[in-house]
């Protein structure tokens, strides 16, 4: 079981969770609870057991010098920490982790009943893939839920996807199970710069968070760094005729391929969110 350092009672909280690994193309997944984690001023409460979960051959343990220049080593882990964000109603669950080597369902289990100690009320899990999409263009996000409710009003699907999955899904899996309402975003990451950082996916997956939870969030240099990364792979694409190409031939097909009104769909709510960080600013 997970030891939780004793907290006050916390309001209708939301569990946000990312996992570095399978689910997390370009770190963009694990980026976006490091970027709450720090805007909001989490606590972290406690920490899974990493011998029960982790392969210390494949996710090694890092040795380094602490703050009053000791050798110390610290052992890779999954992290629960909480969060009273200023402009939201209620308080946030953040878990930052690796995926597990091993016990999946175990792993997933004891998170779970953390959250439920926690009061957790829904959980949203964030996942990156890489794709055949181009750096030009807004970084597709797709989302889904167990919720029809949610479905409706954020205007998510259900998924049709098969085949081979990762820590995120069996998550998701283990809150059906439980009848625990959630919500899965996932970021499509360009494949042809797969490296991380992608700031760019990052700010797409805010954005979705920004939706769901109904609140601006302090973006801080997230978008001029998506735009240095954009123009960094721009130079890259002009360096390479053969990138260039492949780039010009996704933008074709996304283009042709884009239903004009979930564009402007996209577009209405990324708008609706800029008139709303005005304001707040104006305000401040």
């Amino acid at each position: 079981m997970i030891e939780i350092e004793d907290v006050p009672d916390l309001v209708d909280p939301v569990v946000i969770a990312a996992f570095e690994g399978w689910n997390d193309a370009a770190d963009a997944a694990s980026s976006v609870v490091d970027h709450l984690i720090k805007v909001w001023g989490a606590r972290i409460i406690g920490a899974i057991d990493p011998e029960e979960f982790y392969d210390f051959q494949v996710n090694r343990p890092l040795v380094g010098t602490d703050a009053r220049g000791h050798r110390q080593i610290t052992w890779p882990s999954t992290q629960i920490a909480v969060a009273s964000p200023p402009d939201l109603h209620r308080d946030v669950i953040l878990i930052r982790g690796i995926e597990p080597n091993m016990r999946w369902r175990q792993f997933c289990a004891e998170l779970l009943a953390a959250t439920d100690d926690l009061g957790g009320q829904i959980v949203v899990t964030l996942g990156a893939l890489l794709a055949d999409t181009p750096h030009t263009r807004p970084v597709p996000v797709s989302g889904t839920s167990t919720e029809p409710e949610l479905v409706d009003r954020l205007k998510l699907e259900t998924s049709t996807y098969e085949g081979p999955t990762g820590i995120v899904g069996v998550f998701q899996d283990a809150c059906v199970r439980l009848d625990i309402p959630a919500v899965s975003y996932w970021a499509a990451v360009p494949h042809y710069v797969a490296q991380p950082p992608c700031p760019k996916a990052t700010l797409a997956l805010l954005g979705r968070i920004e939706d769901l939870l109904e609140v601006s969030i302090p973006l801080g240099d997230l978008p001029e760094d998506a735009r240095a990364w954009e123009r960094g792979v721009d130079e890259l694409a002009e360096e390479d005729e053969d990138i260039a190409e492949y780039v010009r031939s996704l933008e074709e097909t996304r283009d042709t391929t884009e239903l004009p009104e979930a564009s402007g769909e996209a577009i209405a709510r990324e708008f609706e969110r800029y008139l709303k960080r005005r304001g707040e600013d104006s305000a401040g």
